[in-house]
């Protein structure tokens, strides 16, 4: 039996995801999480074989949970389930310790798979994400400027993309307006933009993110 956790703040998705791997034969699931801190809480407690991680949780920013998951529990096999389509979050994921990657809309048809595949030691990426992965191997050799980004930056260069504001961003991740602003001004030095409306233009012509920023 492989034993599964979910992590995710929508307890609708959640309610989603467990109808879906409880009618499958050979899953388990083993425990639920909605944030940050209950997610580490979780896997430090409940033995498991596989985490569909949600990067958008509150509180830290996915990529730093994975990461933290990792480090703690490196045997637990991560599957990240999110909004985000872009091959750029993928990569981060992936980079992170991430055994999989499948997209929110495409879950109903593929969690189950996704689960067993990663569950077995494999990775899973969806055939439209194979696709842009592949794509983003054409692509000139030199970094672009959002990939010179830590992954915290890159979340907040994401947030002002979408249109928040200092405080929505930080009440978003836990920190305070003064820490967002820190990490803006070293957005605008990193990708040498002379102020926000650059970086959302940036962000448009490079079709780096959804419309929406939060799940």
């Amino acid at each position: 039996m492989t034993r599964v956790l979910i992590a995710d703040d929508h307890a609708l998705v959640r309610d989603g995801l467990r109808h879906i791997l409880r009618s499958a034969s050979g899953l388990e699931v083993a425990g639920e999480a909605s944030d940050g801190a209950t997610t580490i809480a979780m896997i430090r407690a409940t033995a498991a074989d596989v985490l569909v991680l949600d990067l958008s949780m509150p509180g830290r920013n996915g990529v730093e949970l994975l990461k933290q998951i990792k480090d703690e529990k490196p045997a637990l096999r991560i599957l990240v389930l999110t909004m985000h389509a872009e091959q750029q979050y993928a990569v981060r994921a992936f980079k992170a310790g991430a055994s999989g990657y499948l997209t929110k809309e495409s879950a109903s048809a593929e969690l189950v798979t996704a689960v067993s595949k990663v569950a077995a030691g494999g990775v899973y990426v969806s055939l439209a994400m194979a696709e842009r992965l592949a794509q983003s191997l054409n692509e000139p050799a030199d970094d672009l400027p959002h990939q010179r980004l830590s992954d915290r930056e890159f979340e907040v260069f994401r947030r002002i993309a979408a249109g928040e504001t200092i405080t929505q961003i930080a009440q978003a991740l836990s920190v305070s307006a003064k820490t967002v602003s820190t990490y803006k001004t070293r957005i605008l030095e990193k990708m040498q933009m002379p102020h926000e409306t650059a970086l959302v233009r940036y962000a448009m012509r490079h079709k780096l993110f959804d419309d929406d920023c939060d799940d």
